[in-house]
């Protein structure tokens, strides 16, 4: 928890805030892969990559 407070600090000192829709893209789609890994629809997912 405390590399996201490090980020969250970072941003703010340096006006990066274009980043917080990247990281939360990535989270999330690394949330997908990771519970449709044994699901059923998994092959469905992976076409999309």
């Amino acid at each position: 928890m405390e590399y996201v407070a490090q980020l969250w600090r970072f941003m703010l000192v340096r006006r990066k805030f274009w980043l917080l829709p990247v990281i939360l893209m990535t989270v999330l789609l690394g949330g997908l892969l990771v519970l449709a890994k044994g699901s059923v629809v998994a092959p469905f997912i992976y076409t999309l990559f």
